[in-house]
């Protein structure tokens, strides 16, 4: 039976004293993929941050191997780009004035690499993970073309009131999208605030696992203050597809990317973050910041908001805005404040200049 560090069973499959992962494929595995190992560690050099030593990475924490990063090229995105990536799609005018915007969205079969050396057969939106970010204002006129190119049926689920045929649920309205085959969406975005969408062809939970998924943003009427804006979502990879964890935790994509690339930011300038969490095979994923605390915003459907703090915890499918600023410069981490999640790849810093 696998065991965890601390002896007992653990469906995670750690080496002991490493932080590598037999569901990954052991040692051999772990090794090729950049997985932190039990060796000394070593000094920070450059933006690899730590070598590692037993009990999952040192005493500087875990991260992969310095030097080892995925191939951003090959997999076709860059967690950084995606960081501040909005698509506001193509904007028209109706005949009564209103704004049209319209989205062509597709869906493909793609492996990615999602840890140096550690392929992972994904579905995703237009190429990556997550999907583009799609935003607007309340009251737009939203038209989303989706082309299903994987060999799997597919649907489009928007988060947001809207009829149900537009709802990208099986049996209703277009229903299930076959390969090679296209549906549109359209309905009024409202109400404001950051939702998500996703794919609801069953096992839901596969589905949205192996990547379908994506963030749509409603501005309100009257816009936010002026912020440097990011998008962050919260998901996993269970790489060994039994629906029982996840051996990979992840903010836009990759694990451990923004401890080799910090998010860049200016010392006292407001910072906005949306913030999903679509991870699945976990019941809840937490969002910790230190050296600082944040206003939280719900689901982003208010204009006050609820908490002042510096950890929140949300469920699969929530999400909100955190608003901040950094009043001293230098390098603040950001992780789950589930040990486990940031350990296996959800944890990087913001670097304040």
């Amino acid at each position: 039976m696998r065991r965890d560090l601390m002896g007992e069973p653990s469906r995670r499959g750690f080496l002991a004293g490493g932080g590598a992962l037999l569901g990954l494929g052991g040692a051999a595995v772990a090794a090729r993929a950049g997985l932190s190992e039990a060796e000394p560690r070593t000094e920070q050099t450059g933006h690899g941050m730590y070598g590692a030593a037993s009990h999952g990475g040192g005493a500087n924490g875990p991260t992969f191997r310095i030097g080892s990063v995925v191939d951003h090229h090959a997999n076709g995105f860059d967690p950084t780009d995606i960081l501040r990536d909005f698509d506001y799609g193509t904007i028209t005018k109706t005949g009564d004035g209103r704004t049209l915007r319209e989205w062509e969205i597709a869906s493909t079969d793609k492996e990615l690499e999602v840890a140096p050396g550690v392929k992972f057969p994904a579905w995703v939106f237009n190429g990556r993970i997550p999907g583009p970010t799609l935003r607007c204002t309340e009251g737009d006129l939203l038209r989303i073309t989706f082309t299903n190119g994987s060999q799997h049926p597919h649907t489009m689920h928007f988060h947001g009131i809207h009829p149900a045929e537009m709802d990208g649920t099986p049996g209703l309205g277009a229903g299930l999208i076959a390969p090679g085959q296209t549906a549109v969406y359209e309905f009024d975005a409202i109400p404001f605030g950051v939702h998500l969408y996703h794919c609801h062809v069953g096992p839901l939970a596969e589905h949205v696992a192996r990547g379908m998924y994506g963030t749509f943003i409603v501005d309100p009427p009257q816009p936010r203050p002026a912020a440097d804006e990011l998008i962050m979502v919260q998901h996993g990879y269970n790489t060994t597809f039994d629906a029982e964890g996840n051996q990979l935790y992840a903010v836009n994509g990759i694990p451990f990317h923004y401890m080799h690339e910090p998010v860049r930011v200016k010392r006292g300038e407001l910072v906005r973050i949306y913030l999903i969490n679509v991870l699945e095979y976990d019941p809840i994923n937490s969002f910790h910041i230190h050296g600082n605390f944040f206003d939280y915003y719900p689901t982003g459907t208010r204009l006050q908001p609820a908490d002042y703090t510096d950890t929140i915890v949300q469920g699969q499918g929530q999400r909100g805005i955190c608003e901040l600023r950094f009043p001293y410069p230098g390098k603040f981490m950001f992780h789950a404040h589930k040990s486990e999640f940031a350990e296996l790849g959800w944890m990087g810093f913001f670097e304040v200049t």
